[in-house]
């Protein structure tokens, strides 16, 4: 009788989570179409503001020449646009590779600060944006490559549509192995989810790699007070800051010519840390609409493992239930990725989301606990 009630109540949590998570991501399917793409002809000829491009950066003399090249060889008035890397501590040669295009108008910030913070990043954006003489504050990574007209998009739909906060396209590309492949397919996911709840009107969750600000809106916000304590979150927090008071002003700009490439984890461990990261910060949102949506999302990964089990010990009247869930949760995941793939021209990676759907389920579950929990290793550091 016991076994039998808990398996009553495991189909109906299973029901339940999967037709709230089926709603979600139509819903969210709905704010991707919402965001307008934008055609080249929509940005102004001339820019009126002047821009500061920041870089952090920490160990990535691999990187950094290609990413300043690629930002130098933007199709934008030089006297537009200044940029600003703040090296992190770095222990290889980054900050001498940054220094030699000080003749190219890059500006090198070193900090100082010994091992004492938790994080240093937006203590690194902090200081580039206490240096920066640009109205438009444009963050990316020292991993990022770009083409030549991304700058000129992103600003020249900042003004168009006199935004405060506008969030723009991160794509993996130059994937070297199959489980790189996978990550830009979840990648792509997580992007559309970011530019899904800017097209509904309740931002959730953006990226650093390609973000833009007002100057004096991070100042209006009180910069990263209230939230520099956490590792992460330079991005996604500072969006929700702004978002409290201004959603209306807070845009997507979907275009392909916005977006920045980057690089896809190389293996399971570093993936995982990444993951982990970001995961850590979770426990700092205030809007509980973002709250509800991870936790909805992660109770029916939840639910769905659940099913897994009572399909591997062979209880018959569960497979139909658990065969279901697994086929709204693909069919759903299809209708809002395929236009993502379109977008980002992977079209091919389609193939993949059958696996991918399965060990997305098994992944979030492990993320949602171990983000929250314990320490993780983030390029040689030990943060919380």
């Amino acid at each position: 009788m016991l076994i039998m009630s808990i398996a009553t109540s495991l189909d109906i949590f299973l029901i339940v989570t999967t037709i709230i998570y089926t709603l979600l991501v139509l819903y969210m399917r709905r704010g991707w179409s919402r965001n307008a793409s934008l055609s080249p002809e929509q940005a102004p000829v001339r820019i009126a503001s002047k821009v500061s491009v920041l870089i952090a950066a920490r160990n990535e003399e691999a990187n950094i020449a290609r990413t300043l090249d690629c930002i130098m060889g933007q199709d934008f008035l030089q006297e537009k646009f200044e940029v600003i890397v703040v090296d992190d501590h770095s222990t290889d040669s980054t900050a001498s590779i940054v220094a030699s295009y000080a003749d190219r108008g890059v500006k090198l910030i070193q900090l100082n600060e010994g091992d004492k913070l938790n994080s240093y990043k937006k203590l690194a954006i902090s200081r580039a944006i206490a240096e920066a003489t640009g109205d438009i504050i444009v963050t990316t990574d020292a991993d990022c490559r770009m083409g030549k007209n991304w700058l000129s998009t992103v600003i020249g739909y900042f003004e168009n549509k006199n935004a405060m906060m506008l969030s723009s396209p991160v794509v993996y590309s130059e994937e070297k192995s199959y489980f790189e492949r996978l990550q830009t397919l979840e990648f792509l996911y997580l992007i559309g989810l970011g530019a899904a709840g800017i097209g509904n009107r309740h931002p959730t969750t953006c990226n650093g790699a390609n973000l833009a600000y007002r100057r004096d809106a991070f100042y209006a916000m009180g910069g990263f007070t209230g939230i520099d304590n956490v590792a992460s979150g330079d991005d996604e927090l500072l969006l929700h800051k702004v978002a409290e008071q201004h959603a209306d002003r807070v845009w997507f700009c979907k275009s392909p010519l916005a977006i920045v490439y980057t690089d896809a984890k190389p293996n399971l461990a570093s993936f995982i840390s990444q993951r982990r990261r970001w995961a850590s910060k979770s426990t700092k949102y205030k809007d509980k609409r973002v709250v509800a949506l991870g936790v909805a999302i992660w109770l029916f990964n939840l639910a769905l493992l659940a099913g897994a089990i009572h399909f591997l010990v062979d209880l018959p009247h569960v497979h139909t239930l658990f065969i279901g869930a697994i086929a709204l949760k693909l069919l759903a995941e299809l209708v809002f990725i395929a236009p993502l793939c379109r977008f980002a021209k992977r079209n091919s990676l389609l193939w993949n989301l059958p696996l991918l759907s399965f060990i997305h389920a098994v992944y979030l579950v492990y993320i949602g606990v171990a983000g929250n929990i314990g320490k993780y290793q983030w390029k040689g550091r030990k943060v919380n």
